[in-house]
Protein backbone atom coordinates (compact mmCIF):
# COMPACT_ATOMS: atom_id res chain seq x y z
CA UNK A 1 0.00 0.00 0.00
CA UNK A 2 1.32 3.43 -0.88
CA UNK A 3 2.14 6.06 1.74
CA UNK A 4 -0.47 8.51 0.34
CA UNK A 5 -3.29 6.03 0.99
CA UNK A 6 -2.20 5.33 4.58
CA UNK A 7 -3.64 8.65 5.85
CA UNK A 8 -7.14 7.83 4.51
CA UNK A 9 -7.57 4.70 6.67
CA UNK A 10 -7.66 3.99 10.38
CA UNK A 11 -5.08 1.73 12.08
CA UNK A 12 -7.02 -1.54 11.80
CA UNK A 13 -7.96 -0.81 8.20
CA UNK A 14 -4.34 -0.11 7.34
CA UNK A 15 -3.33 -3.39 8.94
CA UNK A 16 -6.08 -5.27 7.07
CA UNK A 17 -5.15 -3.67 3.74
CA UNK A 18 -1.47 -4.42 4.32
CA UNK A 19 -2.34 -8.04 5.07
CA UNK A 20 -4.46 -8.28 1.91
CA UNK A 21 -1.65 -6.75 -0.11
CA UNK A 22 0.86 -9.24 1.32
CA UNK A 23 -1.59 -12.10 0.77
CA UNK A 24 -2.07 -11.00 -2.85
CA UNK A 25 1.67 -10.94 -3.40
CA UNK A 26 2.00 -14.41 -1.86
CA UNK A 27 -0.79 -15.71 -4.07
CA UNK A 28 0.95 -14.26 -7.13
CA UNK A 29 4.21 -15.93 -6.09
CA UNK A 30 2.45 -19.26 -5.44
CA UNK A 31 0.70 -19.03 -8.79
CA UNK A 32 4.00 -18.26 -10.52
CA UNK A 33 5.72 -21.12 -8.66
CA UNK A 34 2.97 -23.56 -9.68
CA UNK A 35 3.18 -22.45 -13.32
CA UNK A 36 6.98 -22.80 -13.34
CA UNK A 37 6.79 -26.19 -11.65
CA UNK A 38 4.30 -27.32 -14.27
CA UNK A 39 6.53 -26.14 -17.10
CA UNK A 40 9.55 -27.94 -15.64
CA UNK A 41 7.48 -31.09 -15.21
CA UNK A 42 6.29 -31.00 -18.84
CA UNK A 43 9.83 -30.30 -20.09
CA UNK A 44 11.20 -33.16 -17.98
CA UNK A 45 8.63 -35.62 -19.30
CA UNK A 46 9.28 -34.54 -22.88
CA UNK A 47 13.05 -34.89 -22.44
CA UNK A 48 12.83 -38.40 -20.96
CA UNK A 49 10.13 -39.75 -23.25
CA UNK A 50 11.35 -42.89 -25.04
CA UNK A 51 11.66 -42.94 -28.81
CA UNK A 52 8.44 -43.58 -30.70
CA UNK A 53 9.49 -47.00 -31.90
CA UNK A 54 12.91 -48.50 -31.25
CA UNK A 55 14.71 -50.33 -34.00
CA UNK A 56 14.14 -50.59 -37.72
CA UNK A 57 11.18 -52.07 -39.54
CA UNK A 58 11.15 -55.17 -41.76
CA UNK A 59 14.59 -56.57 -40.92
CA UNK A 60 14.49 -60.21 -41.98
CA UNK A 61 18.18 -61.17 -42.22
CA UNK A 62 20.00 -58.54 -40.19
CA UNK A 63 19.65 -58.46 -36.37
CA UNK A 64 16.40 -56.83 -35.21
CA UNK A 65 18.26 -54.86 -32.52
CA UNK A 66 20.98 -53.50 -34.83
CA UNK A 67 22.02 -49.91 -34.16
CA UNK A 68 21.96 -47.13 -36.75
CA UNK A 69 25.75 -46.90 -36.89
CA UNK A 70 26.14 -50.64 -37.55
CA UNK A 71 23.31 -50.72 -40.09
CA UNK A 72 24.79 -47.74 -41.96
CA UNK A 73 28.20 -49.45 -42.02
CA UNK A 74 26.70 -52.63 -43.51
CA UNK A 75 24.65 -50.71 -46.09
CA UNK A 76 27.68 -48.61 -47.06
CA UNK A 77 29.58 -51.87 -47.59
CA UNK A 78 26.84 -53.15 -49.91
CA UNK A 79 26.84 -49.88 -51.86
CA UNK A 80 30.62 -50.00 -52.33
CA UNK A 81 30.72 -53.70 -53.22
CA UNK A 82 28.01 -53.32 -55.86
CA UNK A 83 28.78 -49.76 -56.97
CA UNK A 84 25.16 -48.70 -56.41
CA UNK A 85 23.09 -46.27 -54.36
CA UNK A 86 20.33 -46.97 -51.83
CA UNK A 87 17.64 -46.72 -54.51
CA UNK A 88 19.09 -49.81 -56.25
CA UNK A 89 17.46 -52.07 -53.62
CA UNK A 90 15.05 -49.72 -51.85
CA UNK A 91 11.82 -48.51 -53.45
CA UNK A 92 11.08 -44.78 -53.63
CA UNK A 93 8.91 -43.32 -50.88
CA UNK A 94 5.21 -43.08 -51.65
CA UNK A 95 5.24 -39.74 -49.81
CA UNK A 96 6.24 -37.13 -52.41
CA UNK A 97 7.60 -34.80 -49.71
CA UNK A 98 10.06 -37.47 -48.49
CA UNK A 99 13.09 -37.75 -50.74
CA UNK A 100 14.51 -40.79 -48.92
CA UNK A 101 13.74 -44.32 -50.12
CA UNK A 102 11.03 -46.34 -48.39
CA UNK A 103 13.51 -48.54 -46.50
CA UNK A 104 10.97 -51.02 -45.01
CA UNK A 105 9.26 -51.63 -48.37
CA UNK A 106 9.79 -54.93 -50.20
CA UNK A 107 8.51 -53.54 -53.53
CA UNK A 108 11.83 -53.97 -55.38
CA UNK A 109 12.98 -57.53 -56.21
CA UNK A 110 16.62 -56.48 -55.70
CA UNK A 111 15.99 -56.28 -51.96
CA UNK A 112 14.83 -59.91 -51.88
CA UNK A 113 17.87 -60.94 -53.93
CA UNK A 114 20.13 -59.07 -51.50
CA UNK A 115 18.62 -60.98 -48.59
CA UNK A 116 19.26 -64.29 -50.36
CA UNK A 117 22.85 -63.25 -51.05
CA UNK A 118 23.40 -62.31 -47.39
CA UNK A 119 22.10 -65.73 -46.32
CA UNK A 120 24.29 -67.42 -48.95
CA UNK A 121 27.51 -65.68 -47.87
CA UNK A 122 26.72 -66.31 -44.18
CA UNK A 123 26.24 -70.02 -44.93
CA UNK A 124 29.46 -70.25 -46.98
CA UNK A 125 31.47 -68.44 -44.31
CA UNK A 126 30.11 -70.61 -41.51
CA UNK A 127 30.56 -73.90 -43.37
CA UNK A 128 33.94 -73.39 -45.06
CA UNK A 129 35.69 -70.70 -43.02
CA UNK A 130 34.34 -71.45 -39.53
CA UNK A 131 33.48 -67.77 -39.34
CA UNK A 132 31.81 -66.72 -36.08
CA UNK A 133 32.25 -62.92 -36.24
CA UNK A 134 34.51 -62.89 -33.14
CA UNK A 135 37.15 -60.64 -34.67
CA UNK A 136 39.78 -63.40 -34.57
CA UNK A 137 42.87 -62.06 -36.36
CA UNK A 138 43.90 -65.64 -37.26
CA UNK A 139 40.65 -66.41 -39.09
CA UNK A 140 40.69 -67.02 -42.81
CA UNK A 141 39.40 -64.26 -45.10
CA UNK A 142 35.67 -64.65 -45.61
CA UNK A 143 33.41 -64.34 -48.62
CA UNK A 144 31.55 -61.04 -48.92
CA UNK A 145 29.80 -59.10 -51.68
CA UNK A 146 33.05 -57.69 -53.08
CA UNK A 147 34.42 -61.23 -53.58
CA UNK A 148 32.19 -61.72 -56.61
CA UNK A 149 30.76 -58.30 -57.47
CA UNK A 150 33.99 -56.26 -57.61
CA UNK A 151 32.05 -52.98 -57.45
CA UNK A 152 29.50 -53.99 -60.12
CA UNK A 153 25.74 -54.53 -59.65
CA UNK A 154 25.98 -58.03 -61.17
CA UNK A 155 28.83 -60.48 -60.49
CA UNK A 156 31.20 -61.34 -63.34
CA UNK A 157 30.04 -64.16 -65.57
CA UNK A 158 26.33 -63.67 -64.91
Amino acid sequence: MSRENKGKYKGSQVFLLACLEIKGMLLQRKFLAIILLGLFLVAGIAATRPADEPGFKNLKVLPKDIGKKDLDKIMDGFKAALGVRCSYCHAPSKDSTNHLPDFPSDDKPEKGIARKMIKMTNKINKKYFNYTNTGDSQALPTVDCMTCHHGKPHPSGS
